[in-house]
């Protein structure tokens, strides 16, 4: 099989990383709160309720999730990197706000202000911008990685810091983050010489009713945010019962979050292996959802000190980030091959809705029931999501990709040329967008990938029976 013959352009390599630190900068300034933010409330506010702890952790995806897709949509019209840069602007500031707040009130705004600067998908959508189609699975690739090494640097920056700075302190160096990010749009981003829309990227208004009439993609968006919600309802409690079960003080809490997140990412490889190369995708996936409620009911029934907390945490990190890592790919091998940007748009979407009632939920629960109460919510959430995932087709190994097409594609010969794509080997389903003269397909690169299709198009190219719409 003939192989995509490319390797990234310097200018490519520049644009990845230099996006995939400004996605570092703006998780390590959304996570870093996380492990000492519980404890810090309750010291500096002395009538601050549960309710208004969650609020405060997680209504930052409230605020991103309503603002995502608006700020993508104006990006194709104003531009990717003023929005980008406005929108860090916006997350310094609600840094600041943060870091000098004399209530629980203020706090709250201010971290509803940091997630107004929602720019996650603008800055996708800069990465097509700037990389070449058959690169950009390996670019997002590479952002992805440096999102999940972010938030894992981050519960462990977070105690860390605390120590010599106060959480305040930590507030001043998100805002600080913020502005490093935008120096990286200024200087060292590339500006793309054109941002259209990118259908592989971004959402297309047009297109949200039909995913979210798409019944396997609502099982994965209710699971992304049925996730998050977990996570930021856990964090309500889980620094508490660390310092006066687990003998820490918050400033020492990285003791524990080193070895947990180290040896979880560890055990998580020979799953992801068998999940991707093995076929057992939904079997692992299964699995792991099952570990979160079995782990969160284990909270309440094992007497806490360090070496349960330990055990604990390690084994629900390691289910964690197997599914946050199986999760996007799922949304790719289960989308329709034109609808992908959209499909990964509500996804994230969702992910911060899952953040923002997590967090609120945690907190009443915590406030009113107590800490057991919340690790059997996240239970029971858990079974939730268990019973919708078990429903799940089983995901086939496939990717999306665009084909520009070397003739005019009209009406006329759309279906025509469809089936021709669709007919390779190879090909799971093929969707050709007249206007854009490109065809979206999802594809098993183990048989087939852009090169060999382009050529396909190529070849049909001579024949005029395809090019007027006949079928020979």
């Amino acid at each position: 099989m003939k192989q995509i013959p490319l390797s990234m352009t310097p200018e490519e390599r520049k644009a990845t990383f230099a996006i995939a630190g400004v996605f570092a900068t703006r998780m390590l300034g959304l996570f870093m709160i996380f492990p000492v933010f519980a404890i810090f409330a309750h010291q500096a506010f002395a009538e601050a309720t549960g309710t208004q702890i969650g609020l405060a952790m997680g209504i930052y995806g409230l605020t991103q999730a309503l603002l995502q897709i608006p700020f993508g949509l104006a990006s194709d019209k104003w531009g990717r990197k003023p929005l980008i840069i406005g929108g860090m602007l916006v997350f310094a500031i609600g840094s600041v706000i943060c870091a000098v707040a004399p209530d629980m009130e203020t706090m709250i705004f201010g971290r509803a202000v940091q997630g107004m600067g929602a720019v996650a998908a603008v800055l996708t959508a800069l990465v097509a911008d700037l990389v070449r189609e058959p690169l950009r699975l390996r670019a997002m690739s590479i952002v992805g990685m440096t999102i999940g090494l972010s938030f894992t640097l981050s519960l462990i920056l977070g105690p860390i810091l605390s120590q010599f700075w106060g959480v305040r302190g930590i507030f001043w160096a998100i805002a600080a983050l913020a502005v490093i990010g935008m120096l990286l749009v200024i200087f060292v981003v590339p500006t793309p010489k054109t941002h259209k829309f990118q259908r592989e990227a971004e959402v297309d208004p047009r297109m949200i009713g039909e995913v979210l009439r798409h019944p396997q993609l609502l099982r994965l968006d209710f699971g992304v945010f049925s996730l998050h919600a977990m996570l930021t309802a856990m964090f309500v409690v889980v620094p508490l019962l660390i310092a006066h079960k687990a003998g820490l003080d918050t400033q020492h809490h990285w003791k524990l979050y080193l070895p947990v997140m180290l040896l979880s990412f560890l055990l998580m490889v020979p799953f992801i292996i068998q999940a991707e190369s093995k076929g057992r995708m939904k079997q692992i996936f299964i699995g792991a959802i099952a570990t979160l409620g079995l782990v969160n009911i284990a909270f309440n029934l094992v007497a806490p000190g360090y070496w349960s907390l330990f055990i604990l945490l390690m084994v629900f990190f390691t289910a964690f980030n197997l599914l946050e890592a199986s999760l996007p790919s799922l949304v790719v091998k289960l989308a329709p091959p034109d609808k992908k940007g959209t499909a990964s748009g509500v996804y994230s979407t969702s992910q911060f809705l899952g953040a923002a009632l997590g967090g609120a939920l945690g907190g009443w629960l915590y406030q009113y029931y107590g800490m057991e109460a919340v690790f059997w919510g996240v239970a029971l959430l858990s079974l939730l999501w268990l019973g919708v995932a078990i429903t799940m087709e089983k995901p086939q190994p496939l990717s999306i990709a665009s084909i520009p097409i070397p003739f005019a594609v009209t009406e006329t010969n759309k279906t025509l040329v469809e089936l021709l794509i669709s007919e390779q080997p190879g090909v799971a389903a093929a969707v050709v967008v007249p206007e854009e003269n490109t065809a979206y397909v999802k594809i098993d690169r183990k048989v087939t990938n852009e090169v060999i299709l382009g050529e396909v198009l190529e070849d049909s190219n001579e024949d005029k029976d395809v090019k007027d719409g006949e079928r020979r």
